[in-house]
C-alpha cells in the first residue's frame, strides 16, 4: 500500500511543478547563491556610510560605471545598473494511445525591468561626504 502511494505521488509531482505561475518563477530567480554579486538598495543602505574610504566603497560595491569630478575636483562615483527579466512558464497536458495523440498547452509570460543609480561623492581626503540613490521598477 505504501509503495502504491509513493508511485502515485511521483506521478502527480511533475504536474504540480508545471502549475507554478510565471510570477512565482520570477520571485525565485536570483543572481547567484543567495543573490550574491548584486547591487541593491539594501546593500547601499546597510553598507555605505559617510567617512568611508574609496577602497572601502569599492570593496562593498565593486568598480563604479563612471568616475568623474565635481566643480572643486572632488571625485564622484556613479553606479548605474539596469536589469531586465523575462520569465515564460508553460504547462502541457497530453495523452497518447498508440499512434493517435492529443495534447493541450498554455503559458504565461512576465517581463520586468529594474534600474538602480547610486551616486557617491567624495571629499578632498577621498572619503565619502555624501551619497544618494534612485531605484525604479516597471
Amino acid at each position: 500500500m505504501t509503495r502504491t502511494r509513493f508511485v502515485a505521488a511521483m506521478a502527480i509531482f511533475p504536474l504540480l511543478i508545471a502549475c507554478v505561475p510565471a510570477s512565482e518563477h520570477a520571485a525565485n530567480v536570483g543572481g547567484g547563491p543567495a543573490g550574491q554579486d548584486r547591487l541593491t538598495v539594501g546593500t547601499v543602505q546597510r553598507e555605505i556610510r559617510v567617512g568611508m574610504t574609496t577602497a572601502d566603497v569599492a570593496a562593498v560595491l565593486g568598480a563604479p560605471n563612471i568616475v568623474s569630478t565635481d566643480e572643486r575636483r572632488r571625485e564622484v562615483w556613479v553606479y548605474d545598473r539596469i536589469a531586465s527579466q523575462q520569465v515564460y512558464s508553460t504547462s502541457a497536458v497530453g495523452a497518447s494511445v498508440l499512434v493517435v495523440g492529443a495534447g493541450a498547452a498554455s503559458g504565461a509570460r512576465q517581463t520586468s525591468q529594474r534600474t538602480l543609480t547610486v551616486i557617491i561623492r567624495f571629499d578632498e581626503a577621498q572619503r565619502v561626504r555624501d551619497f544618494s540613490y534612485r531605484s525604479s521598477s516597471f
